[in-house]
């Protein structure tokens, strides 16, 4: 479904901001970049003087995960988002690496996320649900970091499935899975679920079945009811259900 899933031996710049990241979601975000590569780097950015940042220290341990010191020359933490943005451009240039993972909520990564791209990476973002949008969309696929915190103390912390009148209701959701099995249509109106996954992603950066309660793209398409599926062929196709589709 993803940008670069089949390259499983692609290296990957892990590059985490650690203003904006929570180290409860450090094993579950690395067991989702390894689905999409190798992770060659594990950087982590911050101002390691300060006790904000000392919950981090058994994760960084334990993952082998490299600090970088940003003394915060001002307050903010603007000198922190320049010292990742300047690695990831030497890294870039190093021609080592396939994609990027830049973990952070933080809207001041959109640029450097485009320009990736525009070298022809594959760039996986990571953050909370309240990422701005731009970011979320300057990336090929961003993943929502709550998916990852399996024993939190914050009210995110379980993602509940939703009903498929819940689905139903999310309009966004519905037209954008509507497009995507359009656009991957054969002539009588079947696409195979790969495909549609694809073109998912390519249209929502951000989309995710476990942001909705379920493990796999086949079980939210059957638990929102409104699509026709299928197996043939050892293979899932999956059609339009609404009058005056093709038949």
């Amino acid at each position: 479904m993803s940008a670069g899933s089949n390259g499983h031996n692609v290296g990957l710049a892990v590059l985490i901001d650690a203003d904006n990241a929570n180290p409860a979601i450090v094993e579950g975000l690395l067991a989702e970049v390894a689905k999409f590569g190798v992770a060659s780097v594990k950087r982590i950015y911050g101002d390691w003087t300060t006790p904000a940042l000392g919950k981090w220290k058994a994760a960084l341990l334990e993952h082998s995960i490299q600090p970088i010191q940003q003394f915060a020359y001002t307050s903010g933490k603007n000198a922190t988002d320049s010292a990742m943005i300047i690695d990831a451009m030497d890294l870039l240039y190093t021609g080592e690496f396939g994609g990027f993972c830049i973990v952070s909520s933080d809207s001041d990564f959109t640029r450097l996320a485009s320009r990736l791209r525009e070298s022809g990476k594959v760039v996986y973002g990571f953050g909370e649900r309240k990422t701005p949008k731009p970011f979320v969309a300057a990336c090929d696929r961003f993943i929502y970091t709550e998916i990852f915190t399996s024993n939190p103390e914050t009210e995110e912390a379980t993602i509940k499935r939703k009903s498929a009148q819940e689905l139903r209701q999310d309009t966004k959701l519905c037209h954008q899975l509507r497009q995507a099995i359009e656009a991957a249509s054969d002539d009588e109106g079947w696409a195979n679920l790969g495909p549609v996954g694809s073109q998912l992603a390519k249209q929502m950066p951000e989309f995710d079945p476990r942001n909705y309660g379920y493990s796999k793209f086949s079980g939210l398409l059957e638990g929102i009811g409104l699509f026709t599926i299928k197996r043939e062929n050892n293979q899932l196709l999956i059609k339009d259900q609404r009058p005056g589709k093709k038949a």
